[in-house]
């Protein structure tokens, strides 16, 4: 599904919240947009990103998302722009092959806003919070397995290793065991049932997040198979950014920020090599990054809005190198959805 024109001529955590696009300023100042500049916004979400781009300069917007009933919301916004913004459905980690599809060969920046959306946990039957009881789906695409499908028929090893290495919780042994005997009685079908299961086990004090917490960041992970898109997405953005071009990405929790610094590291060349081994030639740097430390965001936009409190932005500058073909960042040692759901 795709919304707009005018891009591809020649003239190219778990509660009710509304959503308030984070870290707005930096991403702008980072993107350093200019006049006729071409940008691409990975994840729309309700368009605040591609709003605020679009208002900085004359350029245009080519905006993704793999949520279906964003990219259907998106229509007012394509006719307020007059061409200057193209919606389409996709997953992000095709974000150049999509920008080839309309003509584009390159681009001048690309921004990726990561996780899921106030939007999305605001809907009961998407299932993506312990807040609101429904069923247990985390889906963010109308297709596919769903959580509670991986519920049903992940071995116990396999939910505690999802648990513990998409959530890093530390009980996840015991949520694992918790699970599988809950369901052997009937089956884990919403969320609530679920969120009731995980709190027997993790005890949070006065002031902690909610005992679920990290047990359906880790299932929505998997389920969307997040990690893989960000590290898919990195490369797909490196390919299609021009010399000069900007990455800026948000992300909200450690496993997304320690993925995109290792990244930018190993393509700004700081690989590091083993003192046993002779020490290879490494290619050119592909980037150059511009935010050596993460930016956060301020005390006021804090308070305005509690989303952004986990919030991190990473920034780097394309070089003129060509793209590396090395392999993507690490992704922990997790089988495959498909297998998960034929063996158990």
């Amino acid at each position: 599904m795709m919304t707009g024109r005018g891009i591809g001529d020649s003239e190219v955590a778990g509660g009710l919240a509304r959503h308030i696009p984070v870290l707005v300023r930096p991403v702008i100042e980072h993107l350093d947009i200019h006049r006729g500049g071409l940008y691409i916004d990975g994840t729309y979400g309700a368009g605040g990103y591609a709003r605020a781009i679009l208002a900085a300069a004359d350029c245009k917007v080519l905006a993704l998302d793999r949520d279906q009933s964003a990219v259907a919301n998106a229509g007012g916004l394509v006719e307020e722009m007059g061409g200057r913004l193209t919606v389409a459905e996709s997953r992000f980690s095709a974000l150049d092959e999509v920008a080839a599809g309309f003509g584009i060969t390159a681009v001048d920046g690309v921004v990726l806003d990561l996780g899921v959306s106030s939007m999305q946990l605001d809907q009961a039957e998407r299932g993506f919070s312990f807040r609101l009881d429904g069923p247990l789906d985390m889906r963010m695409e109308a297709q596919g397995p769903s959580a509670a499908d991986v519920v049903a028929a992940a071995s116990e090893r396999t939910l505690a290793d999802i648990i513990f290495l998409l959530g890093e919780e530390r009980h996840s042994r015991g949520v694992a065991r918790a699970i599988v005997k809950a369901r052997d009685a009937a089956p884990i079908r919403t969320t609530g049932e679920l969120a009731e299961i995980v709190s027997r086990v993790v005890r949070a004090r006065p002031g902690d997040i909610h005992p679920a917490t990290r047990t359906f960041q880790a299932l929505r992970l998997y389920v969307n198979d997040e990690l893989g898109e960000l590290a898919r997405g990195l490369t797909a953005a490196e390919r299609v950014l021009k010399p000069g071009g900007r990455l800026v990405v948000v992300s909200f929790h450690s496993l997304e920020d320690r993925m995109v610094k290792m990244f930018l590291a190993a393509r700004a060349g700081s690989r590091m090599g083993s003192r046993h081994l002779p020490q290879a030639t490494p290619p050119p740097a592909s980037f150059s990054i511009l935010t050596r430390r993460p930016v956060g965001p301020d005390a006021a936009e804090t308070e305005t809005n509690p989303r952004a409190r986990s919030a991190k932005l990473r920034a780097a500058e394309r070089t003129a190198a060509p793209a590396d073909t090395s392999d993507h960042p690490s992704l922990p040692r997790l089988p495959a959805l498909a297998d998960v759901l034929r063996r158990g």
